[in-house]
């Protein structure tokens, strides 16, 4: 107000002092003297003289010019007097606050039995701590040909165990030559070391447990061989997995097993258990690697050389949390998302992390309890209408 008021008197200043030709008007704070011929002066100088038209017309200029002044210092009070600062709005009428807007989706009780929304707890479970390695499926075929090449030095060994023995029986008796009984020792010993020599390789490539079910490399003369039957069942019933600790780590309990989850979306976890430590360490890596077992079934389809991941069993106490049901798990942007009831009709998309698979779901130790509700049916509607923002027919989507 203050600034409006300077502003208009100095331009009054300015109108009321009209300069003539040359002059200057130097700033000041004090208005000039306006010199208007007073009546008396005017009947004398009337009675001396007639004024000048020059005289006349600078009187007229300055008396226009000072009421011009005027008009403006009464129009700037008065824009003044009638504008009002921001601040001075009467506290009494406060502007209305929009209410936030809720997080999540809406959906109204007849969308929800529309689309078949159904709702549940996730139940309780508590979880060993395991280790996350990584391994393959191992192709048996290897295996089962060094199995049949020592099957066949095995027949050689024990046709010349034979002729040994029957050479042995002729010397007592003295009817047989000296080169003759070396030459059935001969063959003894050299189909003998053979035999040895497939049993070294299958050991040193696949453990001693295995090495060990193919038996004795050598039996008393006429004995029948009997097949072993873990090893039978590798043809059909039961595969092997390979599993590579990372450096430096041991296992130091063989009883334990381990959950294996293929590559496959929603691939139900098999379970293996721990069959022998193998004998030898991956000169590059450094790791140590471990066989496990488990039986082929409907649920248990793993394919030879598909690669793998295991959860191995470690000692610790065990953690607390949920299962979640694999019906109510979004897969979206790489990430595991449930909906949880936040109220009657608000679902907010959490997210969960996918590393611990259970028979029932998954296991859940953050972002869920015990007493949240989750949609485990027309989970994957409510996303898609969440994430192409129209919302649903009866339903909103905030």
């Amino acid at each position: 107000m203050k600034n409006k008021l300077d502003f208009g008197i100095a331009l009054a200043l300015a109108f009321s002092h009209p300069m003539g030709e040359g002059e200057t008007f130097a700033a000041s704070n004090k208005m000039p003297r306006l010199d208007l011929p007073d009546a008396h002066s005017q009947n004398e100088n009337q009675s001396l003289a007639v004024p000048s038209p020059v005289g006349r017309e600078r009187v007229r200029v300055r008396v226009c010019s000072f009421a011009l002044a005027l008009a403006m210092l009464f129009s700037i009070a008065l824009l003044a007097s009638c504008s009002k600062p921001a601040g001075d709005k009467t506290a009494d009428a406060p502007e209305k606050a929009e209410a936030p807007a809720k997080a999540g989706v809406t959906i109204d009780a007849a969308t929800q039995e529309r689309i078949g929304l159904k709702i549940e707890t996730p139940a309780p479970a508590q979880w060993q701590p395991e280790m996350k390695v990584y391994g393959r499926v191992l192709d048996p075929a290897p295996l089962l040909d060094s199995m049949m090449e020592l099957g066949r030095a095995e027949i050689a060994l024990d046709s010349s165990q034979q002729e040994l023995e029957r050479a042995k029986q002729l010397k007592k008796d003295n009817n047989i030559s000296e080169r003759a009984f070396q030459d059935a020792q001969t063959a003894f010993s050299q189909n003998r070391a053979a035999a040895l020599a497939v049993l070294l390789k299958v050991q040193t490539g696949w453990g001693r447990k295995i090495a060990e079910s193919l038996g004795p490399v050598e039996v008393p003369a006429g004995t029948q061989r009997q097949p072993d039957k873990f090893l039978e069942s590798l043809r059909e019933n039961t595969i092997l997995i390979r599993i590579d600790l990372p450096p430096g780590e041991r296992l130091e309990n063989n009883a334990q097993t381990a959950r294996i989850v293929s590559l496959a979306e929603n691939a139900a976890p098999v379970t293996a258990t721990c069959f022998d430590l193998l004998p030898a360490m991956d000169p590059q890596t450094q790791q140590q690697g471990i066989l496990f077992s488990a039986d082929l079934s409907q649920t248990n389809r793993l394919t030879p050389g598909e690669a793998v991941t295991a959860f191995i069993k470690m000692p610790g106490e065990p953690v607390g949390g949920v299962v979640v049901p694999a019906s109510a798990v979004l897969r979206h942007e790489g990430k595991g998302w449930v909906y949880v009831q936040t109220e009657t009709n608000q679902f907010l998309r959490t997210e969960i992390p996918l590393d611990r698979l259970t028979d029932n779901g998954w296991f859940v130790s953050e972002n869920l309890l015990a007493t949240n509700h989750v949609i485990v049916t027309g989970a994957q509607t409510v996303l898609s209408a969440e994430l192409s923002g129209g919302g649903f027919n009866t339903g909103t989507r905030d």
